[in-house]
Parts: C-alpha cells; structure tokens; sequence
C-alpha cells in the first residue's frame, strides 16, 4: 500500500472507487475536485473562506508562482500565500508556456472545436517558442525564458506543493500524429529527468513531495497506450492525464489509459471538470480532476443549482428572493444572500458578488463530490448519477 494513497472501496457496478489521499497537510477523501489556485489563491476567497467551502484540495500554477518562488528565502511559499492548512498541487507549468506558443491571436483551448477550425488552425506555427529536447525556450514581456524538466522541479520544490507533475511536452487539439509522437518522445524522457531531479531534491527533506507523472498522446490510441505503459512502468507516486481531447473523447481515452497505470496509485484528471464529465471520469476510476469552471465561471455570474446553471447578472432575478440554488446549505445562502440580492451586487459591481458567487459554486460542486462518494460507498452511483443528471440538465432555474 502507498504511503500516499490507499483505496478503500470499489463500486460493484462500475470501476469507481473510494480513496484516501494522505499528505503533510492533509488528508483528502476521494473522488476530489481539486479547485484552481492559480497564483496560491482562490480569485476572491479570504483565507478563511476555503475550509468553510469544503475545499479539500487546490492546485496552484508553477509558470504564474516562477518569480517570487526565485525570490523565496524558504520553500513552502505556496502555503504561505494561501493561508490555509490543505494540501496543494502544483502543476508544471508546460501548459502556460504551450499557450504562448501561438500568439495572442491564435489562443489555444483544451477540446477540439470543429472540422474547419481544425484546418484552420494546422496552418498555424508555434511562432513564439522552441521546443528542444532539453526543454523549452520562449520569450515574456520581451525577456528570453528557459524552462527544462530539471527547472520545473526546482521551482516546484521551492513553491512547497504536496504533490507535484512531472514537466511534460503538451500538444495542442491541433496537432498531427507525428507531431504528437514527437512531443510524446520528450515527455517520456523528461519523465525520468524529473524523477531523477526530484530524487536528489528530496534527500535529506523532513517533508516528502510526492511527484505524478503525465500521461500524453493526443487523440490518437496507440500513443496513449504506449505512453500509459511507459509513464505507468516508471516510479512515480501517481499519475495525471493530459493533453487534448474532442468532446466525446474523454471516455475513450480515459479506457485505453487507465487500464495500462498501476491500480493502485491515484489518477489526475487534468483540466477537466464539467458535471458530466465528473460522473465519466469517477465511473472509469479517476480520483481527481481540476478545473477553473467553479470558480471562473462564478466570477462572471454564472451560478450552478441542482437544476443547472443560469446567469445571475439578469434582470430577472432583481427580485428573487429564493436562495442560488433550493435547499442550498453553502456559506452565502446560509447568510441569505438571495438571488435579488446577488444579482444587485453584480449589478452594483461590488467585489462581494464574485465573492460570494465562488463560495456558492465551489460548494455545490464539492458538496456533489461529496455525495457522489456516498453513493460509491452504498453501492448507488449509477442511479445517483441518473437522478441528479436528470435534474441538472432540466430547465434553468
């Protein structure tokens, strides 16, 4: 058994299970939403606001913490920003540096879009970064910047994360087989260059980073097995997946991964988080996943109800006196912040309505976690999946 991570149930019907992810900061129960702290804070949360949104884990961005890590006397900045007892990821910061390749005007997403955009978009060049075996090399607000397996580490261990990824050569949706299988050859060999950094890093350390590695491949079968295979035989605590997908890949590629990484070591999700591909990725036997939807979305007004979703900022609701969402027991609705209420915050622009518009969805998707690990647990998932999808995908509130 792991000394980070112990499974201690399966779901009879499907290949979720229920497990304990132990770290120096903390134990997480999972399947987890692991929510976005991008530079060791949670967009418009005081620190006091986390644990009361049950947020049990956060994953901050290493490409976006790179300076002041370089300026820290002490490692564990991470946790002296956010204030918080958690655990923390960080992740390595090859998907920042991918979204400088292209330019600003030419901005790339996580999913596939269209047949034409696809086309549209092959005939583009990574103008603005160099990818070389030993890393990569690209220019910020005119300044020449390297970033390499061995500085990702560093930087890593100086933020302080609990868990750390391996730095990882990420395509775009984008991108052709060979390119993919290229940018797959780097991502193996980093692999072992960051297990090799991040072993010397931790000699003699009193607190154990735990490291995951990245699974890539594109949307293309043959890659994935063969880098589930490859990224799955290597000694890492645990194990992201990453890259690209259509829409309606995330199942499929999650199929022929999955069944290729050790079973008994938790899975990240990378970057994906919508409601339905939550209950996808829990049923294939994903732990984890992270994404900015919780709390992006809840920034620009809209709301997450067991009825789905709907915008706050209109008119509508100025005189709505029901909670954000029926029954709801979160922070905000505990405080009677209605919808009328929220809705003149939005409209009167005041920095509480994003406030407390994170705090409302952050707690409704952990609070769906949570009891999508209840119904792990008494063997119910499936019908709870169907009850609640059943109601989330019904008319707006």
């Amino acid at each position: 058994m792991s000394n980070l991570f112990s499974i201690t149930k399966k779901d009879k019907l499907t290949k979720a299970r229920l497990g304990l992810l132990r770290t120096p900061h903390g134990i997480v129960k999972t399947p987890s939403y692991v929510i976005v702290a991008t530079h060791a804070e949670v967009k418009t949360l005081k620190p006091s606001d986390i644990k009361k949104a049950k947020i049990q884990i956060v994953i901050s961005n290493t490409y976006h913490l790179w300076e002041k890590a370089l300026k820290a006397k002490a490692k564990g900045l991470a946790h002296r920003i956010l204030k918080a007892k958690i655990p923390i990821m960080t992740d390595s910061g090859g998907f920042q540096v991918l979204s400088l390749a292209f330019g600003k005007r030419n901005k790339i997403g996580k999913f596939l879009v269209d047949k034409e955009t696809i086309q549209k978009k092959r005939e583009y060049r990574r103008e603005q970064i160099k990818i070389t075996e030993k890393g990569v090399e690209f220019s910020l607000d005119g300044k020449k910047k390297f970033l390499s397996p061995e500085i990702s580490m560093r930087l890593q261990n100086k933020i302080g994360g609990d868990i750390i990824f391996a730095f990882d050569d990420i395509t775009s949706p984008f991108d052709t087989y060979a390119y993919n299988k290229k940018a797959l050859a780097h991502t193996h060999a980093w692999a072992k260059k960051c297990l090799k950094e991040h072993q010397g890093l931790q000699f003699g350390s009193k607190r154990k980073q735990y490291l995951f590695g990245i699974v890539q491949g594109g949307t293309y079968k043959d890659l994935r097995i063969k880098s589930a295979k490859c990224i799955g035989s290597l000694p890492f605590d645990g194990f992201g997946i990453g890259g690209s997908y259509t829409k309606k890949q995330i199942q499929k590629t999650l199929s022929w991964v999955l069944p290729h990484l050790p079973p008994e070591k938790p899975r990240h999700l990378l970057g994906v988080g919508k409601v339905e591909d939550i209950f996808e990725a829990v049923e294939q036997g994903v732990d984890l996943f992270d994404c900015v939807i919780p709390t992006r979305e809840a920034r620009h007004g809209r709301i997450y109800s067991h009825r789905g979703y709907y915008d706050i900022r209109k008119s509508k609701y100025m005189n709505d006196d029901g909670r954000l969402s029926a029954g709801c027991k979160c922070p905000a609705c505990s405080k009677n912040i209605t919808k009328a209420k929220l809705q003149r915050l939005f409209k009167g622009k005041n920095g509480e309505a994003q406030r407390y518009a994170t705090i409302h969805n952050v707690w409704f998707f952990n609070t769906l976690l949570e009891n999508i690990r209840k119904a792990i647990a008494t063997n119910k998932l499936r019908g709870f999946k169907k009850k609640f999808l059943r109601s989330f995908n019904g008319k707006s509130p």
